[in-house]
């Protein structure tokens, strides 16, 4: 029996049949993780990332960030402040369009900046956008993050809250992403907020959560 990797309750199965993969959704916190036998490698995975098309070029995905910006980030007033970009992708565009904001901007991503930039480091905000659904040890790496963030600083992520339908989960677009594994519910990350002396300062538009630590 699988236990649940946020709050390590009893999980339960959601199987599809389609695609003959499991999940594990938790029965208390509500987190879905992609069972280990259907994660891919990291060699097929990088491929993956590779394909994004994740640039200036692209608009929607500019946009996407100025958006996050414009919510998620100023109304914390930033201004001179320290701040990672952790998990940035092969072109580190959100991280680009903060130091256009005048703020002191490092990025990290696994695969494409691997250099541990922030172990001897403490920021004033860490962002980590579409990263923690990539997870497979997702409590891990936001007690890493906790570590790297000084007294009163802000962790900002965003990340798509799944279905709790199960048959709408298994419709659902996000999941469909090979990479994706690890789904969060606001009950999760105030599972992990509690563990780690965070607190939740709000959650928006049901993909952005925004930690402060304590």
């Amino acid at each position: 029996m699988n236990l649940c990797e946020i709050c390590l309750n009893q999980t339960r199965i959601l199987w599809d049949k389609k695609k003959d993969i499991t999940y594990h959704r938790c029965i208390s916190c509500g987190f879905v993780s992609l069972d280990d036998l259907a994660i891919v490698d990291r060699v097929r995975e990088k491929k993956h990332y590779e394909k994004h098309n994740n640039s200036f070029e692209c608009y929607g995905y500019v946009e996407m960030f100025e958006n996050f910006i414009s919510n998620a980030l100023s109304p914390l007033s930033l201004d001179g402040k320290k701040v990672l970009d952790f998990g940035c992708g092969h072109t580190p565009v959100l991280a680009e369009l903060l130091r256009r904001k005048g703020l002191n901007v490092d990025h990290y991503d696994f695969y494409f900046f691997p250099e541990n930039v922030y172990e001897t480091k403490k920021y004033d905000l860490i962002v980590s956008t579409e990263v923690f659904e990539h997870l497979k040890e997702p409590k891990k790496v936001l007690k890493t993050l906790v570590n790297s963030l000084n007294d009163k600083g802000y962790i900002v992520l965003m990340t798509q809250f799944p279905p709790l339908n199960d048959k709408e989960f298994l419709n659902w677009w996000y999941r469909r992403d090979i990479t994706h594994i690890s789904f969060f519910t606001p009950q999760s990350f105030e599972i992990m907020a509690k563990e780690m002396e965070l607190n939740i300062l709000k959650v928006i538009d049901n993909n952005i959560v925004v930690f402060q630590k304590c």
